[in-house]
């Protein structure tokens, strides 16, 4: 059974928040950091970025870049800018997108778990990112950015987090600059507390990694590492516990993951599309934008058109839960057999667009000739995300794309 504890978070102050709040490291470049953090002296980019605040051109993976994060997290403490709770609590971290609210329960994850199998993950991790987040970890002794975590619904953590957020106020509660709202309560009932833990550890088999892959293999073996060195230790310290948000399954939604490639292998686009014609079902959809309505229908923009795709019958396999995922079918059947590209991790001729940029990204990237050719999915389920992490199966590369992102600083966990 999962463990998932109460912590001591360290927390801006309301006035801060909204300004300290950022996105996830990994949802943009340097400049563009930079950019989002202008005029905002106290932004949490400047710890979880610190090459903004270098000369540019700087390696972000320096020994300088990582002790700058150091010296602002230290500078940020020292003055007032994060302040820790005198007591552990657990806490309420709710998300609005487009009339839609999802609440998480913010706790410390086992470091147990994940080495163990407890909780389960659906990708790969590149091990260059992976080092990347354990010397951000082990630098600053901290988990900075919570990891985004699922759990099969369980109704009476449902019913706590329902009493909570109809009847207290929330600590912080505001609007970012994507027009997303966040809502952040801070669980104050010892009692209450002690039944969220007792609920997790009784009725929660498997938490699930829905998002940060990398962040969680680095805070977990970032604290296998402490309790290696620590000639006392108990198992009770804060080393063995990271921070995540753990959001019911029946609550989340995945958006689309899309692809652009730059070039169409040698062929031209008649070509390419006759290919195509072997294994697909091609509809000419002209200028109208089509997005996909339905498994093993994909949409395809080439030539300033729009075609729909649909794979025919006995291309995929429905009975493996890997072969039956459109990212799985796109590959075998695209990617790999028509355009040559056998390695999506390190390809340079893809990219690959997150479903919230909308599919008029996918024309402009195209139309701007840096792209040849682009692909719209659709969506993984959750049910089958669940169903692949607990056959023990990895996904393809970017596969899944949640949305909104989990907003950091609005709760750090300290090591010590």
């Amino acid at each position: 059974m999962a463990i998932v504890k109460p912590f001591k978070g360290l927390r801006p102050p309301v006035a801060l928040v909204k300004d300290l709040s950022c996105l996830p490291y990994d949802v943009m470049n340097s400049e563009e950091a930079k950019m989002m953090a202008s005029g905002k002296e106290c932004s949490l980019l400047h710890i979880t970025r610190s090459e903004i605040d270098m000369p540019e051109g700087t390696d972000i993976h320096s020994e300088e870049v990582y002790n700058r994060s150091v010296s602002n997290f230290k500078k940020w403490q020292k003055e007032g800018w994060l302040v820790k709770d005198k007591k552990p609590h657990f806490y309420i971290y709710a998300q609005t997108m487009e009339g839609r609210t999802q609440y998480g329960i913010v706790g410390c994850a086992s470091v147990d778990d994940y080495l163990n199998g407890i909780i389960k993950k659906h990708e790969l991790t590149r091990p260059d990112k992976e080092q990347d987040r354990m010397v951000h970890v082990r630098a600053n002794n901290a988990n900075i950015e919570p990891v985004f975590f699922t759990y099969p619904a369980v109704k009476e953590l449902d019913d706590i987090v329902n009493e909570i957020v109809k009847n207290k106020k929330p600590e912080y509660d505001f609007v970012a600059e994507d027009g997303f709202g966040h809502h952040f309560w801070v669980i104050e009932d010892k009692k209450t507390n002690a039944l969220i833990e007792k609920c997790f550890a009784e009725k929660v088999p498997f938490t699930y990694v829905a998002d940060g892959h990398h962040r969680t293999a680095a805070a977990a073996l970032v604290g296998r590492e402490k309790r290696e060195k620590n000639k006392k230790h108990k198992g009770s310290e804060e080393y063995n516990y990271f921070l995540a948000v753990h959001f019911p399954d029946n609550q989340l939604r995945i958006i689309d993951y899309n692809r652009t490639v730059r070039d169409l292998n040698g062929l031209t686009e008649e070509e390419f599309i006759r290919k195509l014609s072997e294994c697909f079902i091609i509809e000419d959809k002209g200028s109208q934008v089509y997005k996909p309505d339905r498994l093993h229908n994909f949409s395809m923009y080439i030539g300033g058109k729009w075609y729909s795709l649909t794979a025919r019958p006995g291309t995929y396999d429905d009975n493996d839960p890997i072969g039956t995922l459109d990212v799985t079918v796109l590959a075998n059947l695209v990617l790999s057999r028509v355009l040559d590209i056998q390695d999506l991790r390190r390809s340079k001729r893809i990219d690959f667009v997150g479903g919230i940029r909308g599919l008029q990204e996918l024309k402009k990237r195209v139309d701007s000739g840096d792209m040849k050719v682009a692909f719209a999915l659709f969506p993984v389920s959750m049910e089958q995300l669940i169903t692949i992490a607990d056959s023990g199966n990895i996904m393809p590369p970017k596969s899944t794309w949640f949305e909104p992102k989990l907003r950091s600083g609005l709760v750090i966990h300290l090591l010590d």
